[in-house]
């Protein structure tokens, strides 16, 4: 027997054939419960609380690693700003995390035997990947991958590295500065990294090197192009920069301590003035990351303007 059916029912069921699915949305959740993940952080804090705690304490007691607690917060402020991005990933655990969180954990039990506090303040990054392999899976981590890497200039150098960049840091600056100086009128006479001048003898010594500035400002500059550019190799060329910028910037606060020797009052020079400088020309090295940013801005946009 034939059912009849209506025009009407027809059209309607032709329309809802029409009409697109929409598929229910649903809320994210984390793969590790609330008290799964208190636990978690609870067994962290306790493989890692003397290793963090040296660490704070170089961050307060050493002004050349001052920068450490900034690093950290803006590293948050970019996954909380990614959260869009992060929350729509699906989560894709995978079994190499426990790779990762193997490696960390033995970096960390090497650093402890040879008191290296570098290898067990970097143990800290790779466990850190691991869990988030582990938990949440590659697509996760390679979402965070900046921010991640970004945390590696919260980590001191190693002494012997930090020793072997401040001498040829020394050196460079004094020849900067025994150059420039005679320009100004200005006689000197250099002998190592002492830059002998009539008045008195200067030595460009460690703290007057740059390292400080240096590694200050490749973070800043790492912050100011993530903020401020878009383009990736823009971002990197602002951080590369960096590094010659700060060696420009403390040559120009050496020779401006050299001219206040010779023409004013060496005292002051070796006093106030050598210090307070030091933050003008940090001033100054920011503002000249910028103007740099500025020109690369300007020569893209005449680029894109030639036919």
């Amino acid at each position: 027997m034939l059912e009849h059916t209506s025009p009407d029912t027809l059209a309607v069921n032709s329309i809802a054939q029409l009409e697109p699915k929409v598929a229910p949305t649903r809320a994210y959740r984390l793969p590790l419960s609330l008290w799964q993940l208190l636990i978690l952080s609870a067994l962290l804090l306790w493989v890692y609380h003397g290793t963090l705690a040296r660490l704070f304490h170089q961050w307060w007691t050493d002004s050349n690693f001052s920068h450490g607690f900034f690093v950290p917060l803006f590293a948050a402020f970019i996954v909380w700003q990614e959260r869009p991005r992060l929350v729509a990933l699906t989560p894709r655990p995978s079994w190499g995390g426990l790779l990762l969180l193997a490696g960390g954990l033995g970096v960390l039990v090497i650093g402890q035997l040879g008191a290296e506090l570098f290898l067990s303040r970097l143990s800290m990054l790779i466990v850190l990947a691991g869990l988030i392999v582990l938990f949440l899976g590659w697509n996760f981590f390679r979402a965070v991958l900046f921010p991640w890497a970004f945390l590696l200039l919260m980590i001191p150098i190693p002494a012997i590295i930090f020793n072997q960049l401040t001498f040829p840091l020394q050196l460079l600056t004094s020849k900067v500065v025994s150059t420039v100086l005679p320009w100004m009128g200005v006689p000197v006479l250099r002998e190592g990294n002492v830059i002998i001048l009539p008045a008195m003898a200067l030595e460009v010594a460690e703290a007057c090197s740059g390292i400080r500035s240096l590694i200050s400002l490749v973070t800043l500059a790492v912050i100011y192009g993530y903020l401020m550019e878009r383009d990736v190799a823009v971002r990197v060329v602002l951080a590369l920069s960096s590094v010659p910028i700060a060696v420009a910037a403390n040559s120009l606060r050496i020779v401006g301590t050299g001219l206040m020797v010779q023409y004013w009052d060496p005292q002051r020079a070796e006093g106030f003035f050598h210090k307070f400088s030091g933050w003008l020309i940090f001033v100054v090295s920011l503002l000249m990351l910028y103007l740099l940013h500025q020109v690369i801005r300007i020569f893209r946009s005449d680029a894109g303007s030639t036919p």
